[in-house]
This record gives structure tokens, C-alpha cells and sequence, in this order.
């Protein structure tokens, strides 16, 4: 069966995915670099690439990549590089397309320990104080340069014209009250990726697999069983 791995959205780290390394002690979980090692990475190609080269001794073990975010662009990038080992991607909170508001740039830029608290406030559904801290805090140590080039990457970033090419299966997860990527991005995919499905998790936010553990893991072993 194939295992899963794990890519981080902007300002994130491989920590978001905590519920689901318990879930599934098998997948692997990288940190992108840049975001508590060394390097820089600036587009969603970059990642991708750092992200291949950490797969390809991985050998024949097939790997459904699971992206929140902008790691979901990441695993759309990588889908239509048609890596063998590639079994499915899952996308969570996630588009092919990722625009981001010039405010958040100006927000960053100008005081970034408040954009951090603001953009943790739009994570969640239930954003509570515990949960925006917690998310704020992740972000401030990945830093506002890295986090800049992380969002600048994502708006940079349109795959909306090769959704057909993508030749694996797909899942796009989405929570109901996503106020960063809400459910009409994730069904744009669906509806242009072969026999793709979305899926929408009731009352949770963009970080539905923090919010919602329980219902994001048994629609990632539902997805995987089925592979």
C-alpha cells in the first residue's frame, strides 16, 4: 500500500500534520527548506524540486502526496512531472490557482508579528485564542522572509490550464468554512482532473487537518484503500 508524505503550506512547517503522523507513523513529513534549514526557495517549481530529489531514493515505495495549501500546489507541480513512484495526491485547502490579496504582502512587510496573528485568525473555523497562538508562533519562526517567499510563490503560482494532464487520482479536501481557499477552488479542480473527487469536511477552516484530525484521516485511509 502506498504511504503517505506530507507538504506544508506558506509560513508552515511539518508540525500542522501532527495529528496525521500519529495517524500514519509510516509517512514521511519533510520541512521544506527555508523554513527551519538552510535555503531559500521562491516559486513552487523550487519546492518541487527540493521535494523530488527527497523522493527519488525513496525507491519503488509508491507515496500519495498530501498538500495543505501551498503544499498542494506543490503536489499538483509534482503530479505533472509524472513521477513513478506518484500513487495520488490529496489536496487540503488548496487550488490550482492561489492568489493572494496585495494586503498580506503590506501586512508582512510592515509589521509581521501582527500579520501572523491576523493570517492564524484565518486558519480556523473555531479560531480559537489557543489555536491562533499556537499558529502564530509557527509562522513567526519560519520567519517573514521565508514567509514572503512563500506567498509570493503561491500567487505566482496557475496550474488551471493542465488539470487534464494530471494522470493519477486525486482527492480535494476542503473544509466548509474556509475562508482562504473556500470550497469552490477545490471543486474547480475536481471537476478538470480525471476522475477526481472533492470533498468537503463540515466546520472546519484552511488547516482542516488540525481542526478536523478525525474526519481529514479516515478520508485520507478511504482515499488510499481504494488506490
Amino acid at each position: 500500500m502506498p504511504i503517505f508524505c506530507f507538504i506544508h503550506g506558506a509560513g508552515c512547517t511539518a508540525e500542522v500534520f501532527a495529528e496525521q503522523l500519529a495517524a500514519f507513523p509510516d509517512a514521511l513529513a519533510p520541512t521544506l527548506p527555508g523554513h527551519t534549514t538552510p535555503g531559500a526557495p521562491a516559486s513552487i517549481a523550487a519546492f518541487a524540486d527540493a521535494l523530488e530529489a527527497d523522493l527519488a531514493p525513496r525507491g519503488e515505495r509508491e507515496i500519495v502526496l498530501v498538500g495543505s495549501s501551498m503544499g498542494g500546489a506543490i503536489a499538483l507541480e509534482l503530479a505533472l512531472r509524472r513521477l513513478p513512484q506518484v500513487a495520488g495526491i490529496v489536496l487540503i485547502g488548496s487550488g490550482a490557482r492561489l492568489r493572494v490579496a496585495p494586503a498580506i504582502f503590506e501586512s508582512i512587510e510592515r509589521d509581521f508579528p501582527a500579520a501572523a496573528r491576523m493570517l492564524a485568525g484565518y486558519f480556523f473555523a473555531d479560531a480559537t485564542p489557543e489555536r491562533v497562538e499556537r499558529a502564530a508562533a509557527a509562522m513567526l519562526a519560519v520567519g517573514a522572509e521565508q514567509t514572503l517567499r512563500d506567498f509570493h510563490a503561491c500567487n505566482a503560482f496557475d496550474a488551471t490550464e493542465r488539470l487534464g494532464e494530471i494522470a493519477v487520482p486525486l482527492l480535494a479536501l476542503v473544509g466548509e468554512r474556509d475562508v482562504m481557499m473556500p470550497p469552490k477552488f477545490s471543486q474547480f479542480v475536481a471537476d478538470r482532473v480525471p476522475g477526481a473527487q472533492a470533498r468537503i469536511l463540515p466546520e472546519a477552516g484552511h488547516l482542516a487537518m488540525l481542526e478536523s484530525p478525525a474526519a481529514t484521516n479516515e478520508a485520507l485511509r478511504s482515499f488510499v484503500t481504494q488506490l
